[in-house]
């Protein structure tokens, strides 16, 4: 399956995984199509894609929410509407709520990271992860239908979390606990070490530049020439980095001479 980028002109290819191996994303009676939107751009950002919304406030589909996805529709085009909490769950076997408050209710709470590490350990079953209003949040009603509470360490201050945002830290934690967050990139080196003859001959080259400069004092210029070696050495140069430094130096030199 593909669907188009922001930009509407690349595709992107899209991997599906299988029911049961990613959590359901629901949301109750959400009312922004940009939240919707940016949820759906969430969900895709780390592999999730089923999208429930119970009573989306003023219908569904809402203009502007396929703009607010950046290019994830395809979650948009396959999210199911839902007259109640109990039906969107109905076919659920563990559902977990999300509250910046605390409930007084007899459930276990989880930070992210430990309720996806919950969910992961349930593979096979139904899961979802269930998010309320943007104004107030879920019910106490509908935090009794889930099996645990998450919440998130946010800072007393200012607890207060966007809805996107929310689900953004919920799939980003699933993705760590399911094995799947693999970065795109290394940053690995792309020229080997440099050797003991390279750093040697631009060691040789570097003082040689110093010396025609008159950079060194007389009575010190063996110490300040160790101590410039040990520091290329701190640099951990590659073969690429000495080819480098060394022709900065003959640049250098002739423009001098």
């Amino acid at each position: 399956m593909t669907t188009p980028d922001a930009s509407g002109e690349t595709p992107t290819k899209i991997i599906e995984l299988p029911p049961g191996l990613a959590p359901v994303v629901i949301l109750v009676e959400p009312q922004l199509a940009e939240n919707i939107g940016m949820t759906a751009r969430a969900m895709a950002n780390f592999g999730l894609s089923e999208l429930r919304l119970v009573n989306p406030k003023n219908g569904w589909p809402k203009k502007g929410v396929r703009e607010a996805a950046s290019g994830a529709t395809h979650v948009l085009d396959r999210a199911t509407i839902h007259g109640s909490v109990a039906e969107a769950i109905g076919d659920l076997q563990y559902v977990l709520a999300t509250t910046a408050r605390e409930r007084g209710q007899m459930k276990r709470v989880f930070a992210p990271e430990a309720a996806m590490g919950e969910l992961v350990a349930r593979e096979g079953q139904r899961t979802a992860v269930m998010f309320g209003r943007e104004r107030v949040g879920l019910t106490n009603d509908e935090v009794s239908l889930a099996d645990a509470i998450i919440t998130f360490p946010v800072s007393p201050d200012f607890p207060s979390l966007n809805l996107a945002q929310a689900v953004l830290l919920v799939g980003y934690a699933w993705r760590q606990a399911s094995g799947r967050a693999v970065l795109p990139f290394s940053g690995e080196l792309l020229s080997p070490p440099a050797t003991r003859e390279a750093l040697v001959a631009l060691f040789g080259s570097l003082e040689t530049a110093l010396d025609e400069a008159r950079f060194y004092p007389p009575e010190k210029r063996d110490i300040i020439a160790r101590n410039m070696r040990d520091m290329l050495h701190r640099m951990s140069l590659t073969e690429q980095d000495v080819r480098t430094f060394r022709g900065a130096l003959r640049a250098l030199t002739r423009k001098g001479s």
